[in-house]
């Protein structure tokens, strides 16, 4: 795994890896600054138009609204940006296939747009059901603050092992495999997990996570594939 890591670092200068970066950070952005417009919006009218407080009082729940958002962007970064570097993932994971596996790229057949938006949309979906179900587990551990982050770890840390070894797999399998696959390859996908989350924890290196992890997801998946076809 810690050669996969260097491998896909060293590729971040690939076109493919830049305009996959420039793409999906353009929509993560908007996509939080949507967000937080919504907030400050939903805020100013709770207190003008519903409670009729006065416009002073909105605009400081706006003001207020949009410093939530801010937060809520950190928690919300790894969710949004892994589902939306999923709509792209399939021009990291070529990039990976055509300079270190090229006969898995000619066997490999791209993700149809449907299913990508379709697995981008149960990925975020499935996140955020997830740490809502752990929610109450997190604020119980807030108090001794390295619990809580260690739980947070170890969740987010499962969930996106299995959304990158997805991005790769879909290519190479129908989807009636994929849930063989999963089972085959857990502990390397909650490894891979544990370090994509660890580098979305990072700031500004969380913007370059994403190519990083589908990049490493490739390479784990390959290498695998390869040991299993060498033992048969």
């Amino acid at each position: 795994m810690i050669e996969s890591f260097f491998l896909s670092v060293a590729q971040l200068g690939d076109r493919a890896f830049l305009r996959v970066l420039a793409k999906s950070l353009a929509v993560t952005l908007v996509l939080l600054a949507a967000v937080g417009a919504g907030l400050a919006w939903g805020a100013r009218w709770i207190t003008t138009d519903l409670f009729v407080l006065g416009d002073d009082a909105g605009t400081l729940a706006a003001i207020a609204a949009v410093i939530a958002a801010v937060g809520l962007a950190w928690l919300l970064f790894r969710i949004v940006a892994i589902a939306v570097i999923g709509l792209f993932a399939d021009e990291v994971v070529e990039a990976v296939e055509a300079k270190h596996y090229p006969a898995a790229l000619a066997t490999a057949r791209p993700v149809p747009p449907g299913r990508s938006l379709a697995m981008s949309g149960t990925s975020a979906l499935r996140a955020l059901a997830v740490n809502a179900f752990f929610l109450p587990l997190y604020l119980l551990l807030l108090a001794t603050g390295i619990g809580t982050a260690a739980v947070f770890f170890v969740v987010n840390g499962w969930l996106l092992g299995r959304d990158l070894s997805d991005m790769v797999a879909a290519r190479h399998l129908p989807p009636a495999a994929m849930p063989a696959e999963r089972s085959a390859s857990g502990g390397r996908r909650f490894l891979l997990g544990l370090i994509g989350t660890g580098l979305l924890m990072i700031p500004f290196v969380n913007f370059i996570a994403p190519l990083v992890g589908a990049a490493m997801a490739t390479h784990a998946f390959h290498r695998r594939r390869s040991k299993g076809a060498g033992n048969a």
